[in-house]
């Protein structure tokens, strides 16, 4: 009878038992993939995780032993809170979005610099956007910006696009403009006027004795303003060889040195008598000098040379280079604390501020 015995069955219990005991440790490996919670934060540090929630959000909320123990507990595991989810709860992002033409262009880092600094110093965190200078990608850099709800928006110039305007003013986001004027900001403003730095400039250097000048400038808008109302100003004080207008060569922003060696050497053709240059940036001052000094003209004594930016390397050639200098950290300081202020629901009393602006006189002119 056992030699006809059917083979056995395979244990169907001990099947299912098998793959219960598997889908447990599926579900524990899952779970030990994850990231660290908050709930284990709290229990590590012997607290309830609203106890937890607190000393990381409202330290003050909490004794002084109980956040350390948090604290402890957090640079054990490595934990990041949720920022987002705590954005939700309490519509804040604690975000601020800078947006430069260039993240390369270095008359741009003190004022980055400065927004860091300063919005740390008060628990945000500056998120930085590049929106290009010729076929500039503002509006859809504005867009992307818009979406993600930061606290704070702060822009390197005026914003001339009617659409972008638009999506600031219905957002309602507290809106800083930088590095010019208008009297009709979107919402704030800490700037200085272009066509004012180039009108001085003109005068400046009309003071100091030189009667034929010209431009090396970039393309973008606020240099062409500069460049433009210093043309205008050197034609009405005379500074012009005859009839001719103030001759200008136009680089592509952002600015190099090369591009100042080559202004030079096209200005030279063309104005052969010029007396002082006025560039648009440091960097193209300082290819104007090398390219001077390679075709054995003498600064200041033949070509008075005069930047912008007054970047660290200006007072230290040889000679040191006469320039316009802005304050960067001015202004990043002011931009700050206004988004600081208007976060805290605070009123604006003198929402636009002009900063100014200084000729450094140096050797080069």
């Amino acid at each position: 009878m056992s030699q006809n015995a059917p083979p056995a069955q395979p244990d169907r219990r001990a099947d299912t038992r098998d793959d219960d005991s598997a889908e447990p440790r599926r579900r524990a490996s899952r779970k030990s993939a994850g990231g660290i919670t908050l709930r284990d934060v709290a229990q590590l540090a012997g607290v309830a995780p609203i106890t937890a929630s607190r000393a990381l959000n409202t330290p003050s909320a909490v004794s002084p032993k109980v956040l350390q123990k948090v604290k402890d507990a957090v640079e054990r595991t490595g934990y990041v809170p949720n920022l987002l989810a705590g954005g939700l709860a309490s519509n804040k992002s604690r975000l601020v979005a800078v947006v430069v033409p260039t993240v390369i262009g270095p008359v741009f880092q003190e004022i980055v610099h400065t927004l860091t600094e300063s919005l740390a110093a008060a628990g945000y965190q500056v998120m930085l956007g590049q929106s290009g200078y010729e076929n500039s990608r503002e509006d859809a850099l504005l867009e992307a910006i818009i979406g993600r709800r930061p606290d704070g928006v702060v822009l390197t110039g005026i914003m001339r696009s009617a659409e972008a305007r638009k999506r600031l003013l219905a957002s309602g986001i507290p809106v800083v403009e930088t590095w010019d004027l208008t009297p009709t900001p979107i919402d704030m403003l800490v700037g200085f006027s272009h066509d004012d730095i180039g009108r001085e400039v003109a005068r400046y250097l009309h003071g100091a004795g030189r009667r034929v000048v010209a431009v090396v400038g970039g393309k973008d808008e606020r240099s062409q303003r500069r460049m433009n109302a210093f043309a205008r100003e050197a034609a009405a004080l005379g500074m012009v060889a005859g009839a001719a207008p103030v001759a200008m060569h136009h680089v592509s922003a952002p600015t190099t040195l090369g591009q100042g060696r080559k202004g030079l050497a096209d200005l030279l053709e063309r104005q052969p008598a010029m007396d002082a240059i006025f560039c648009s940036s440091d960097l193209l001052a300082l290819g104007v000098m090398i390219e001077a000094q390679s075709r054995g003209i003498r600064i200041p004594e033949q070509l008075a040379v005069v930047g912008f930016g007054d970047l660290e390397f200006s007072r230290d050639l040889q000679p040191q280079l006469t320039t316009v200098r802005i304050d960067g950290t001015g202004i990043g300081q002011r931009a700050a604390q206004f988004i600081i202020d208007r976060a805290a629901g605070l009123e604006i009393d003198e929402p636009i501020v002009d900063v100014g602006f200084s000729i450094i006189r140096r050797q080069s002119a």
